[in-house]
C-alpha cells in the first residue's frame, strides 16, 4: 500500500519562497502521473501542476513562479514555489498515480501541508 505525505509548508512573506516535498512510501517508483493541487479558502480544490507521462501542465496562475521536480531515488516529488502571493495561501496536496491494467489510473493522495503567505 502506497502512503503519501507532504511537508515543507509554513508561513512566508509576500515574495518569499517555499519548497514542498511529497514522499511516496511503500512502493518502488513506478508512477505514471504526479501532481500538486491546492485548496484555497472559499474555493474548490484546483490543480497547480500535473505531470503525466513526463509532460508537465501548470496552472496559469503559477506559471513562471512554481516548478515541479521529481527524485525517483527518494520517491519524492517537489514543488518549488517562488514569488509567493497572499492568494497562494492554502492547503497543498500531492498525489502519485499508477496506471491500472484496465487502463485507468489509481491516485494516492496525501493529507496536505498548509502554506500561508502574509502581506
Amino acid at each position: 500500500q502506497v502512503h503519501v505525505a507532504e511537508s515543507g509548508g509554513g508561513l512566508v512573506q509576500t515574495g518569499g519562497s517555499l519548497k514542498l516535498s511529497c514522499v511516496a512510501s511503500g512502493s518502488t517508483w513506478n508512477f505514471y502521473t504526479v501532481a500538486w493541487y491546492r485548496q484555497v479558502e472559499g474555493k474548490q480544490r484546483e490543480p497547480v501542476v500535473v505531470v503525466t507521462d513526463g509532460v508537465s501542465n501548470y496552472a496559469e496562475f503559477v506559471k513562471g513562479r512554481f516548478a515541479i521536480s521529481t527524485d525517483t531515488t527518494k520517491n519524492t516529488v517537489y514543488l518549488q514555489m517562488n514569488s509567493l502571493k497572499p492568494e497562494d495561501t492554502g492547503v497543498y496536496q500531492c498525489y502519485v498515480g499508477e496506471r491500472l491494467s484496465t487502463g485507468g489510473i489509481h491516485r494516492y493522495w496525501g493529507q496536505g501541508t498548509q502554506v500561508t503567505v502574509s502581506s
